[in-house]
């Protein structure tokens, strides 16, 4: 046998063999691509029943919080109140003007006076944020004037706050007055104010 035979024969050889490995590697990979669809087909059927036996579940739905505000160093409940008058915007400039957190001033308002622009109490307390007139005339406004009157409260009310620095103290101030807080060192121990600083702040 001649040398080109012999070259044809080997070349034939290794032709033949190439030929067996990629049929080899091509049944291999439609057989690894044919495993991942039917591992896919699974997991898609797995996923489906999964979400089908949970959906609904209330042990897996977010717990919904009261709806609350925050007044620097407490929570305050929202204002929920049905007036919705022509004071309540007003109130809610005053308490913004001042910094007081909007919602623990409209419950003060509805608290002191029912948002009743001409409430007088029967210690003389006058209008919708009840102020003393001994208090208006240091505030410089007329506690018979709706506008002034809510000013007034929420500048008052702030004052508390700056002295005090506390919103549940600046309101027992409020109430039952500086001294008082002064003296037992907190919130007074009378049932009025007790109840007030509890309402007020929705505790």
């Amino acid at each position: 046998m001649g040398g080109a035979m012999r070259r044809a024969i080997f070349l034939a050889g290794l032709l033949s063999a190439a030929m067996t490995t990629t049929a080899s590697a091509d049944a291999l990979s439609m057989s690894s691509k044919s495993g991942r669809a039917l591992f896919l087909d699974k997991l898609d059927v797995l996923d489906g029943r999964a979400s089908s036996q949970y959906r609904g579940s209330d042990k897996l739905k977010p717990k919904i919080a009261k709806p609350v505000t925050r007044a620097g160093d407490m929570p305050v409940q929202r204002f929920t109140g049905k007036y919705r008058g022509e004071y309540l915007p007003v109130a809610r400039a005053s308490a913004r003007k001042h910094g007081i957190p909007e919602d623990l001033f409209l419950r003060l308002v509805q608290q002191e006076s029912g948002w009743n622009p001409n409430a007088v109490s029967h210690k003389g307390a006058i209008g919708l944020a009840q102020l003393m007139p001994g208090t208006a005339a240091r505030l410089k406004v007329d506690p018979r004037r709706p506008r002034q009157n809510l000013d007034g409260g929420a500048r008052y009310l702030r004052q508390q706050y700056d002295t005090f620095k506390s919103w549940r103290l600046a309101l027992a101030a409020y109430n039952a007055g500086p001294g008082a807080v002064q003296k037992h060192g907190g919130v007074p121990p009378y049932r009025e104010t007790m109840n007030y600083v509890k309402i007020i702040l929705g505790d």
